[in-house]
């Protein structure tokens, strides 16, 4: 059986962390906040230094108490999440071993390719998971990858291994003060968005579901990005003015402040859906293709993960707003 870890060897005081996770989405971001503050709240004197995409920057500048520096990763060729800058990685990699890190921890998927990146920034030692055929780096601290796992509890496991167990799942989304939300009153979130294809259900399914809330009296707010007003705009036309169309006309903070304020969140498996989680809002997350042992919220309660059926939608949308009625009643 191999040793376990020892904390204090692997990270001096006062030293030096990075965290690779360089995806490209605010959820994957979110679900790797109580990682984040695992670490910090077992070792406040330690530099962390999270390595990602360089799009996520402002959102990782999000998390202060969490993440004092930030370095941004061009790509690298195996990985799928961004066509890698190939004449930057050599300038990147000098750069990363140049800050002369003790512990470099993957938390960026199953280590095929991002096990090597890891190695590749220059630690004394690393950390991560490793896939159930392949060799870790160090078997002292690396752990098997499983699939059907939660990304939030796989990510605490980590580093409970390494030392700094935590039992804290909550995620973290913290909106500028003094944000106001480009709408008032009681409204119900429809985002029929997502980054991916693969998590996109279809826009009639959304306008299904829309139509039906609206006409059990919900007013609907719809919300998305500059690049999905088209599909929110066909959706919105469809509400017979009983809808809101916000697509691509609200910040990152005003969307938040928008979620915060819904009754409930009907979403793809996307950052909209975690970010519901985040501001404690309830919702319906629909899941196409994505894995949602991996990403789905852990509060079954609150948050209902359901296939792409307008049906099965609007049944768990009416139970929610029932419960979320009788705790206001309460």
């Amino acid at each position: 059986m191999d040793p376990e870890p020892n904390p204090h060897a692997l990270v001096p005081d006062g030293g030096r962390v990075a965290i690779l996770r360089a995806l490209p989405g605010r959820g994957d971001l979110l679900c790797a906040v109580p990682a984040l503050r695992a670490l910090r709240r077992a070792r406040p004197d330690v530099e962390v230094t999270c390595v990602g995409l360089p799009e996520t920057e402002a959102l990782v500048g999000r998390y202060p108490a969490y993440v004092d520096r930030f370095l941004a990763f061009p790509g690298f060729p195996g990985l799928p999440d961004r066509r890698p800058d190939l004449k930057a990685i050599p300038r990147f990699l000098v750069e990363a071993q140049a800050r002369q890190f003790d512990l470099a921890i993957q938390l960026h998927g199953s280590g095929a390719v991002s096990n090597l990146v890891t190695q590749l920034l220059g630690a004394r030692r690393c950390a991560g998971h490793v896939e159930p055929a392949g060799t870790p780096p160090d078997r002292a601290t690396f752990l098997p990858w499983h699939e059907g796992c939660s990304e939030i509890r796989r990510s605490l496991r980590l580093m409970a291994h390494l030392g700094w167990p935590s039992d804290d799942e909550r995620l973290e989304f913290e909106i500028a003060p003094g944000t106001v939300a480009p709408v008032d009153g009681a409204y119900v979130v429809v985002h029929p968005g997502a980054s991916s294809a693969a998590k996109r259900w279809t826009a009639h399914g959304f306008r299904d579901v829309a139509r039906a809330l609206a006409d059990q009296g919900q007013r609907v707010v719809l919300t998305g990005g500059a690049r999905e007003a088209e599909r929110t705009a066909w959706i919105n036309e469809s509400l017979d003015g009983r809808g809101l169309d916000l697509a691509g006309r609200t910040t990152l903070d005003e969307l938040a402040a928008t979620v915060r304020g819904a009754r409930l969140v009907v979403a793809n498996d996307t950052g909209v859906a975690h970010l519901a989680v985040a501001v404690g809002v309830p919702s319906v997350v629909v899941f196409t293709r994505s894995d949602h042992a991996r990403w789905a919220p852990l509060d079954t309660t609150r948050h209902r993960v359901v296939p792409g059926s307008a049906r099965r939608v609007v049944s768990e949308a009416r139970r929610l707003l029932a419960a979320g009625e009788l705790s206001d009643a309460a």
